[in-house]
């Protein structure tokens, strides 16, 4: 009997999950597995996202004839114990563009090939695979939104795949402890799992027709928040384009994320150094000011809302990420880093490309083709909380 492995890393759901679908087509049994690597890091609010998000996917497959095997430690070791207690001679996993993915991925080929174990790399994280698409004037990646925009639309996509009817474990594994719900840092912090976001979604469809008329009013709060559960694959990005493709300005944000995906898979270093060549990359040291940036308490009403949201739901509205983003690296001259690291420490959605690659772009290191741009909080207060709705919401109580 052939007996498969489908690894799960960051696509935390049955619909649509390529590596699945794959490991359950060729396979008489297949080992859904998740390690909780110790090295990834993680925060409170993500922690506690992660473990409803695997309770969840462990009821999705039980309910199909299988179940999440769970082991803690280094993945490819608990693979390959895996594999060998189980004589599975293939595993198959997702795609990723981080630099820790690409290593991973590397250190499961040598060990799949010094064990004879078939390897098998799927794409979903995204709607287009990073290289997928690229500059006709050379390069493995885009530097610039609006060409890769183009490209990405014009790019043929995959049709969504099913959620598997069964899945037959092997016998006798044990599949292990979920991890605790540990007690987020936020009081608001949103719910974990594929059950959570499919509704979210569906509630989300018919609304998404407006979403390039009203996504800015921080107080109308008309956004998707669906962003989360594509951080953690409890959504594939592309049954979320399909669903709400006709709202271009909507799947438009979806392209932006593949566009920091492709970024990253083409320049590792995003997260620590600056993209743009020349840069200016001198920063002030001001631990006061960073830490009244941190804590909300800047005197700059519309900025120190966005910073009490994020600390209160593990969110933050986009227009305010930019406004309080542009405070910190254009109005107080501190490094963006700093910045990129404590939105990373409180947001559920802190991707490695997006979190990082916006926080360059708002910075003027990345890939702003305007990179001296400042966001002014008095007009964008004026212009996106005209009543002060916003900031009276999050205001300090």
């Amino acid at each position: 009997m052939r007996t498969t492995i489908v690894l799960f890393t960051r696509d935390l759901r049955v619909h649509d999950n390529p590596a699945l679908h794959a490991a359950c087509a060729d396979a008489d049994r297949v080992v859904p597995l998740f390690v909780l690597d110790p090295t990834v890091p993680t925060s409170p609010n993500r922690g506690r996202f992660l473990a409803e998000s695997l309770a969840d996917l462990r009821s999705s497959l039980r309910a199909r004839g299988g179940d999440l095997v769970l082991r803690r430690g280094d993945p490819v070791a608990e693979a390959m114990r895996v594999a060998a207690a189980t004589d599975a001679r293939r595993l198959v996993l997702a795609a990723d563009a981080s630099g820790f993915a690409a290593r991973r991925e590397r250190r499961f080929a040598a060990a799949a090939e010094s064990t004879r174990m078939e390897l098998v790399v799927c794409d979903g994280v995204t709607v287009v695979p990073p290289g997928a698409v690229r500059p006709t004037s050379g390069g493995d990646h885009y530097r610039v939104f609006t060409p890769y925009w183009r490209a990405w639309r014009a790019f043929p996509i995959r049709a969504e795949l099913p959620a598997p009817r069964r899945i037959a474990l092997p016998d006798g594994i044990a599949p292990g402890r979920l991890p605790a719900l540990g007690r987020a840092a936020s009081p608001d912090v949103a719910t974990g799992g594929e059950s959570a976001a499919r509704r979210r979604l569906r509630a989300w469809r018919s609304r998404a027709v407006d979403y390039g008329s009203v996504h800015n009013d921080l107080a109308a709060d008309a956004t998707s928040r669906l962003s989360s559960y594509l951080h953690f694959g409890c959504l594939s990005p592309l049954t979320v384009a399909t669903a709400c493709a006709g709202s271009e300005e909507f799947v438009r944000q979806l392209c932006w994320r593949d566009f920091f995906h492709q970024l990253l898979a083409g320049f590792p270093e995003l997260p620590r150094r600056a993209l743009r060549p020349g840069a200016a990359d001198v920063w002030r040291d001001d631990p006061a000011a960073l830490a009244a940036w941190q804590d909300g308490r800047t005197g700059v009403s519309i900025v120190d809302a966005g910073m009490r949201q994020l600390r209160a739901e593990g969110f933050m509205h986009n227009r305010a990420r930019l406004i309080t983003a542009s405070h910190l690296t254009k109005t107080l001259g501190l490094d963006w880093r700093h910045g990129a690291d404590w939105f990373a420490r409180w947001l559920v959605d802190a991707d490695v490309a997006n979190n990082w690659g916006n926080w360059q772009w708002v910075a003027g290191t990345g890939t702003d083709t305007k990179p001296y741009r400042r966001f002014n909080h008095d007009r964008q207060a004026a212009r996106f909380d005209p009543n002060g709705e916003y900031v009276r919401r999050w205001q300090i109580r």
